[in-house]
């Protein structure tokens, strides 16, 4: 599977299978029992089911006959099957008869590792573990955060059950810890498989390994990935510098 592709986006249905079958996402999808799309239910960022829709269509017709695909989030705040419904993640899975996983209740496990930098140990949930997971995003800044790309979009994996306050469904639990030290302990859990950012209003769409793609998405925005958070991604998790993953190729659209 190529590292990364950045494509003019035409239109959601034309570009993105378009770019999964330049980038052989088949061959990959095939590897997998489970897998699992995880889009972004923020409200000020929230994934377009126009998106996710051909996403799921490619990964339906092209994965091994045995293999289930899901649509996995934990929404902040609020209720995720709320969320779901709203954005007619519902009525999508409902026509293409797969499951929806509210990653704030799903089965977890426990998870520690040395190099968590705000966390002794993280509930995890165990259908990320096990599956190949699909970051969905749009790319966005704002004043709390620089970047919403297809990293921070995997803080949803922390679950409401174990880091949400009383009476309440805000995951108060984690506001003592600094942002970016919540996305890298995630992330030291599980890395997404695979990126796709929607850049639209730039006319772009990117897809590709998460962390470079996310550089990726800061540049387009006219940001130093530098003065972000992926600072510190890439430090902890880029320690081979002799083969860096770049974007591979750029697509015109027409």
């Amino acid at each position: 599977m190529a590292r990364g592709v950045s494509a003019k986006l035409v239109s959601y249905r034309e570009t993105v299978p378009k770019i999964l079958n330049l980038i052989k996402l088949s061959d990959e999808l095939k590897k997998h029992d489970k897998i699992v799309l995880k889009p972004n239910l923020l409200s000020e960022n929230k994934t377009k089911v126009e998106l996710l829709e051909q996403v799921l269509k490619f990964c339906l017709e092209n994965k091994n006959p045995e293999a289930e695909v899901f649509i996995a989030e934990g929404a902040d705040g609020q209720e995720t099957e709320d969320l779901f419904d709203e954005m007619n993640y519902s009525a999508l899975a409902t026509k293409y008869g797969i499951g929806l996983i509210d990653l704030n209740y799903t089965e977890t496990e426990e998870i520690r590792n040395p190099e968590f930098l705000g966390f002794e140990v993280i509930n995890y949930p165990k259908i990320l573990r096990d599956s190949f997971v699909i970051s969905i995003t749009n790319q966005h800044i704002s004043e709390q955060v620089p970047l919403t790309g297809s990293l921070y979009n995997m803080i949803g994996a922390f679950p409401a059950k174990h880091y949400k306050g009383l009476f309440t469904f805000k995951k108060s639990k984690l506001k003592n810890i600094p942002l970016k030290n919540q996305v890298h302990d995630i992330l030291k859990c599980k890395m997404p498989n695979l990126a796709i950012i929607d850049a639209s209003e730039k006319d772009q769409i990117i897809i590709g390994q998460a962390l470079e793609m996310d550089k990726q998405s800061a540049k387009l925005l006219g940001l130093d990935w530098k003065n972000t958070y992926l600072k510190l991604i890439d430090e902890s998790f880029s320690r081979k510098k002799d083969n860096p993953a770049k974007i591979d190729k750029l697509i015109e659209g027409s």
